[in-house]
């Protein structure tokens, strides 16, 4: 440790951990190489919560008595395997994750083995991924991370020497992407992966070099490490220290589920930096549009305050990057399935940047439990925050395209932005362990095209979340072959779709909300509004008449029952 850190025994000599307290609001706790220690305790964030991590005895580091003689016994059980005894029998916690690494409801000894493309726990009894369907014995993770099952030949060291290679000089489409953001993964070794891992950037590092889509068809930009000058933009300076100070600790935690470790810092630097330099190439025109392929993400991190898996706002530094180049208005689409909370904070008094967010909310049950409809904005820019809260998991295409048909267009038209920044969150695709929703590659290569006919295209699509590997993939790709210029994938889905029950009634609440400062959206609402009862009306007629034509239900148990059954016998 440097000089510059002041180190505060919390135990005295029972204790072999440290702990820094920084200003952001952060605690970040580092171990010690004293063997003679009788347990571990780390520290939370969150009320500054004590948590044993493991128990240990006979001052042996992390192996008990008990663990000792199975071993003897050649008795070794899945937690002895896999080193998560504390994992699997550590008290609940408070956490603000929607991620939880022990699937609910489950017996915890039936839990015996993790999903290797979405990161979820299965019982042992059970051959393919309750959430995804990956078998158990999946080889993705032998196979370059492929989107696609059926390209098994290609090896993971292949996939890379391509994604190293030269791409057009002369295309129209940037791609930033380093290999170093690979180095920002949890320290801890636990029985479940973190869903935040560094596979996600090597899945569609590997489906982008399969599809000859990058290297080959877009152009590569340099990174480099954004300046603290830079990040003051968006954050305070003590949330960017709070971020540097974790390259000088082994591991630390923001929150419980917001890991760090000694490259973590870095990682966000260099995915900020990118996330500027693409916006800064676009406006200017050098470049045509671009694809951010970093992490960590960053939609979560507020002005103060990393969470949610997330350090840096890379969306926010690209905009106000964006701005300083020369964009009077930004427009920020946000369809990542969690709601863009540190976005929105820092947004949300600014007329001159415009934040769309289509996420799953549930009455505010849903992570993070913000962007409910009447989220509007504050202090004069009231009708710059637009949610798209949807009430319920299991949304998909349709509904999504019609909440862009009907919502976000036609503002965004309104509005008319110099420039449009995306914060492409995958995680409502199909499959994915947190959204459990239903978007497929198709969904999201519509609305980038939707998207393309805003500012003269002069867009960026910033990665944000999304979990199962096959899904990012197969998704990003689908996206980035529309910002070269392709049709989107199943170019016949229809372009008036009907959307769900649920879908309807979120975009008609948003509706009625925002055309109050919109006023493009009053008669959209009013003819909206009247098709749907006219159709309601006529949806109940049917069903009438199909209930009298198929069977007199009402003879049988009604007043002429007597009737029904005479009748019925003679003839």
């Amino acid at each position: 440790m440097t000089s510059e850190i002041d180190f505060e025994d919390t135990q005295g000599n029972e204790d072999c951990w440290l702990v820094v307290s920084v200003t952001a609001e952060v605690t970040m706790v580092v171990e010690t190489l004293d063997s003679s220690c009788d347990g571990s305790k780390r520290k939370h964030a969150n009320g500054g919560e004590e948590t044993h991590l493991d128990e240990l005895s006979n001052g042996d580091t992390g192996v008990s008595s008990s663990k000792r003689a199975r071993v003897s016994r050649g008795e070794m059980t899945f937690q002895d395997i896999y080193g998560a005894d504390a994992l699997l029998n550590e008290e609940d916690e408070e956490d603000d994750s929607d991620w939880e690494p022990v699937l609910q409801n489950t017996p915890v000894e039936f839990v015996k083995w993790c999903c290797v493309n979405c990161t979820m726990a299965n019982p042992g009894d059970m051959v393919h991924c309750y959430i995804c369907g990956e078998h158990k014995e999946s080889g993705i993770l032998r196979y370059g991370y492929l989107a696609s099952p059926f390209f098994k030949d290609t090896g993971l060291t292949e996939v890379e020497e391509k994604c190293g290679g030269s791409s057009s000089a002369t295309s129209s489409t940037a791609v930033g992407f380093d290999e170093r953001m690979l180095l920002h993964s949890e320290f801890e070794v636990k029985a479940q992966p973190h869903p935040e891992r560094p596979d996600r950037l090597r899945a569609i590092a590997a489906s982008l070099a399969t599809a000859g889509v990058f290297p080959g068809r877009c152009l590569p930009i340099h990174a480099r490490e954004i300046t603290k000058q830079e990040l003051q933009m968006v954050h305070t300076s003590e949330h960017v220290d709070a971020v540097n100070i974790t390259s000088q600790l082994l591991y630390s935690y923001f929150t419980t589920d917001t890991y760090a470790n000694e490259y973590s810092a870095r990682a966000a630097r260099l995915a900020a930096g990118l996330c500027a330099d693409l916006a800064t190439e676009i406006y200017s025109g050098r470049v045509k549009n671009g694809f951010a392929l970093v992490r960590p993400p960053g939609h979560h991190a507020g002005i103060k305050h990393a969470m949610g898996f997330c350090l840096h706002n890379n969306a926010a530094v690209a905009a106000l990057v964006a701005q300083a180049a020369g964009a009077r208005k930004v427009l920020i689409v946000d369809w990542d399935v969690h709601h863009g909370n540190g976005t929105q904070e820092i947004f949300e008094q600014n007329k001159s940047v415009l934040y769309i967010s289509l996420h799953r909310h549930e009455g505010g049950n849903f992570y993070p439990g913000t962007g409910a409809a009447d989220e509007v904005g504050t202090n004069g820019a009231e009708g710059y925050c637009v949610n798209v809260p949807w009430s319920c998991g299991g949304v998909g295409d349709k509904d999504y395209i019609y909440a862009f048909q009907h919502v976000v267009l036609p503002i965004a038209s309104q509005f008319s932005p110099d420039f449009v920044i995306v914060s492409a969150g995958f995680d409502a695709a199909r499959g994915d362990p947190l959204g459990c929703c239903d978007v497929t590659p198709a969904g999201y290569s519509r609305m980038t095209q939707m998207l393309g006919d805003i500012c003269g295209g002069k867009m960026l699509v910033i990665l944000e979340g999304g979990y199962n590997l096959r899904s990012i993939s197969s998704s990003a790709t689908a996206v980035i072959k529309v910002l070269l210029g392709e049709n989107p994938e199943n170019d016949d889905l229809p372009i008036a779709t009907t959307p769900s029950k649920a879908g309807l009634e979120t975009v008609l609440d948003v509706m009625n909300i925002q055309m109050k400062f919109w006023p493009s959206l009053a008669t959209a609402y009013s003819n909206l509004l009247s098709e749907w009862e006219t159709r309601l009306i006529e949806n109940k007629k049917n069903q009438v008449k199909r209930k009298l034509v198929r069977v007199p239900t009402w003879w049988k148990w009604g007043r002429k029952k007597f009737m029904y059954r005479f009748l019925s016998a003679r003839i």
